[in-house]
């Protein structure tokens, strides 16, 4: 039997309710921005471990805009760890081109100076000149 206090007939679905709309660009609807830990992260890395730095950097980046918000930080990172990377590349070659042919020329005023032949410095290392 049924009980003749319920209504029959298929039971009414709940009403619906519009989704709240999409937070703007530049602030969450109240969340944390997915990211920005991320990126200020990469943002201090940026002056130790630039590669590292930029890899995070562009991860944050990335998971900021597929949220729909800006990251500073994370932009901050990925142009401070580029541009000190370029830095470090042109003063490292700088620093071998100056220093790569010192040793050779230091070598060669050896050579001139003990002959040909298998050498050993005083400091245990052994070269040979021709």
């Amino acid at each position: 039997m049924t009980d003749p206090n319920t209504p029959a007939g298929p039971p009414t679905p709940p009403p619906a309710y519009n989704p709240a709309p999409p937070a703007a660009y530049d602030a969450p609807a109240g969340g944390p921005v997915p990211g920005k830990t991320l990126g200020i992260v990469a943002f201090v890395l940026s002056f130790f471990a630039q590669l590292i730095a930029l890899i995070l950097g562009i991860v944050a980046l990335v998971q900021s805009k597929k949220a729909g918000v800006k990251n500073g930080w994370a932009v901050a990172a990925i142009i401070i760890s580029s541009v000190l990377m370029v830095i470090g590349i042109i003063v490292a070659i700088v620093v071998l081109s100056i220093v790569v042919p010192a040793a050779n020329e230091e070598i060669a005023r050896l050579c001139s100076e003990l002959g040909s032949g298998v050498h050993t410095l005083d400091n245990g290392t052994t070269f040979s000149c021709p």
